[in-house]
C-alpha cells in the first residue's frame, strides 16, 4: 500500500491503536496515499463515498494501528481475522513522511495479530508495479504469487437466483445457524477459513448483506460477503463482492455463476447500477467465467503470501476476493 516502504529515517515514531477520535484524520491519509501514488488530480478525494477506515475499525478496533510522529497521526494499518487466513490493509502513510520507516513500524503490530491469532496463511494487496512494495513485504516473508484482478460490471435487472437468502432477512433465532453453515462451506474451501466476522460487521453497521445460497442438502451452495453503496468499501452505485465462494467439487463452476447472479440480484434490488469483485487469476475458470459475463478489470495488483504456497487461490477454487 502506499508509503509501505520501509527505510532508517529521522522520524521519532510511536505506534499505538487507532482510536475513534483518530478516523477523520486516518481516512484523510488513506485516501491522499493512493491518491498520490496514483496520480490523481484531487487525492483528497481519492475513493469518493466508498469508506474503508472506519468501516474496518468498527470491526475490530483491536486491530487497528496508528502511526504518530509528535502525537500527529501520520498512518495507519489494519488486520483482518478470516480464522485460518489472516490479511492487512490498507497500510497508508502520509505522503510528506514517506521514507521515513513508517511503514515498517506499521507492520510490527500487526503481525503480532496474525501470532496472537495463529492465522496459518497470511496475505495482502499491494501494486504490481510497484518493486519497491514488493521487496519491503518481501522482507516479511510474504511473497507475490499470482495477480488479481478487481473487475466491475453494470448491472442487468431480472437477474434472480433460486435458493437466495439474504442473512439479514432472518431473525435473531435463525443467524447462528447460518453462521455455521457458512463456516462449513469456507471450511470445504479452505481449512479453518471462517468469514463469520465479515457476516457479522457488515450485518451490525448496516453496509450491506450477506448472500446464501441453499443446497440440494442441508448446507449451502455458495455465500458471498456484499458491500453497497456509500459509507461502506462500495461507494456510490457500487454493490462490491468482498468475499464469496461455493461449494468445491463437482458443478463448483455452474454454482458460482448462480452466486454472480445472486450478488447482482442484489445489487440489483439495492437500486445500484454497478457490481465489483475480485478475482485471483490462479482461479482460472472463476476468472474466466466472470469476464464471459461481462466483468472487466479496472484495477490490478498482486497478492503476496505466507508462506509462498496458494492457499485458496488454485485452479479447482471459485473464490471471490482482493485483500485489499
Amino acid at each position: 500500500m502506499p508509503g509501505a516502504k520501509g527505510s532508517a529515517g529521522a522520524a521519532s515514531v510511536s505506534v499505538r491503536p487507532l482510536v475513534e477520535p483518530d478516523l477523520e484524520r486516518a481516512d484523510e491519509i488513506f485516501r491522499v496515499a493512493f491518491g498520490t501514488f496514483l496520480g490523481a488530480p484531487e487525492p483528497e478525494t481519492f475513493f469518493g463515498t466508498a469508506d474503508y477506515v472506519r468501516t474496518r475499525w468498527a470491526a475490530d478496533p483491536r486491530a487497528a494501528f496508528a502511526a504518530t510522529v509528535e502525537g500527529e497521526v501520520v498512518g495507519s494499518n489494519f488486520a483482518a481475522d478470516w480464522g485460518s487466513v489472516g490479511f492487512f490493509g490498507p497500510l497508508t502513510v502520509h505522503p510528506e513522511r514517506w521514507d521515513q520507516g513508517i511503514g515498517r513500524r506499521l507492520m510490527e503490530p500487526v503481525m503480532a495479530c496474525f501470532d496472537t491469532w495463529e492465522n496459518r496463511h497470511l496475505g495482502l494487496f499491494t501494486f504490481s508495479h510497484s518493486p519497491k512494495h514488493v521487496e519491503v513485504y518481501r522482507r516479511y516473508g510474504f511473497w507475490p504469487r499470482f495477480l488479481t484482478a478487481i473487475m466491475k460490471k453494470q448491472v442487468t435487472e431480472g437477474v434472480t437466483a433460486p435458493g437466495r437468502v439474504l442473512y439479514g432477512e432472518l431473525d435473531d433465532t435463525e443467524r447462528p445457524g447460518a453462521l455455521s453453515l457458512g463456516r462449513a462451506l469456507t471450511e470445504a474451501v479452505y481449512e479453518g477459513l471462517s468469514l463469520e466476522r465479515e457476516i457479522v460487521a457488515t450485518q451490525a453497521q448496516g453496509l450491506g448483506d450477506a448472500v446464501l445460497l441453499d443446497g440440494d442438502g442441508s448446507g449451502l451452495d455458495g455465500l458471498a460477503v456484499c458491500h453497497c453503496g456509500a459509507g461502506s468499501e462500495a461507494g456510490t452505485d457500487v454493490c462490491f463482492v468482498k468475499f464469496g465462494a461455493v461449494r468445491p467439487g463437482p458443478g463448483a463452476g455452474e454454482r458460482f455463476e448462480r452466486l454472480l447472479d445472486a450478488c447482482e440480484q442484489l445489487a440489483a434490488e439495492k437500486g445500484l447500477g454497478q457490481l465489483d469483485a475480485g478475482v485471483n487469476l490462479a482461479r482460472q475458470d472463476a476468472y474466466r467465467r466472470m469476464i464471459d459475463r461481462g466483468f472487466r478489470t479496472w484495477l490490478q495488483g498482486v497478492t503476496m503470501h505466507k508462506p509462498n504456497e496458494p492457499g485458496y487461490s488454485h485452479p479447482d477454487a471459485y473464490v471471490i476476493d482482493d485483500w485489499r
